[in-house]
């Protein structure tokens, strides 16, 4: 024997609005936090090697993403503070917060790119070490580290641009306030009648001690 309900579904009746903003949240949360560990993870990885002449023979050289470009590390670290504001902010500065989040990843993108083929920390180190101020770095050799740090980028950049097109659907931090706005109502303490020091005590926080 089928059983007929005439209650709908849950999700039936659940606006296609509040899904989004579920699922745009998600990803941005996800693709936000993971993007801004890649890029701080890729910079402190080897991303160009080579080798300097010295006197009697070769040394190597190796130098980190930190070494090449300070830049997508200190995105990274505005693009997940960024995430985290979106939060705290409501309406217009939700969007300016969501901005900076999707300008902080594109930011890194490009200062990961632009770092692919740059010696110039190469060259630096070389001088250094063999102690002539005009060597250069030679047999240069690039991992593909920044081009995962410009991955990472990309994440964030997902990030604010999600957040700039559904960030109106998403909570935000309530404080000591209800949703509503309005101040959360103070629970008035009992007063005995037969206790002057209660009674005082009401008088002092504005209230009438006899309940009239």
């Amino acid at each position: 024997m089928e059983y007929v309900t005439a209650l709908p579904h849950p999700s039936a009746e659940e606006p296609a609005s509040a899904r989004s903003g579920r699922r745009s949240l998600a990803t941005a949360l996800l693709s936000g936090a993971l993007g801004a560990a890649v890029a701080l993870l890729s910079t402190r990885q080897g991303w160009s090697s080579g080798t300097v002449v010295v006197p009697g023979g070769t040394l190597p050289l190796h130098v980190k993403g930190s070494d090449v470009t300070g830049v997508p590390a200190a995105l990274a670290v505005v693009g997940l503070a960024a995430l985290v504001a979106v939060f705290a902010v409501r309406r217009t500065g939700r969007y300016l917060v969501s901005a900076l989040l999707a300008l902080s990843g594109a930011g890194t993108v490009a200062a990961a790119l632009l770092g692919v083929g740059d010696s110039s920390a190469l060259d630096e180190q070389a001088a250094q070490t063999s102690g002539d101020t005009s060597a250069t770095a030679a047999a240069l050799t690039h991992t593909a580290w920044p081009y995962i740090a410009a991955f990472g980028g990309a994440l964030l950049l997902l990030a604010g641009l999600l957040a700039l097109r559904y960030g109106r659907l998403w909570p935000a931090m309530s404080g000591r306030y209800e949703r509503d706005g309005t101040p959360r109502p103070r629970r008035t303490r009992p007063v005995d009648p037969d206790r002057p020091e209660d009674l005082w005590r009401a008088l002092d926080r504005g209230e009438d001690p006899t309940g009239a």
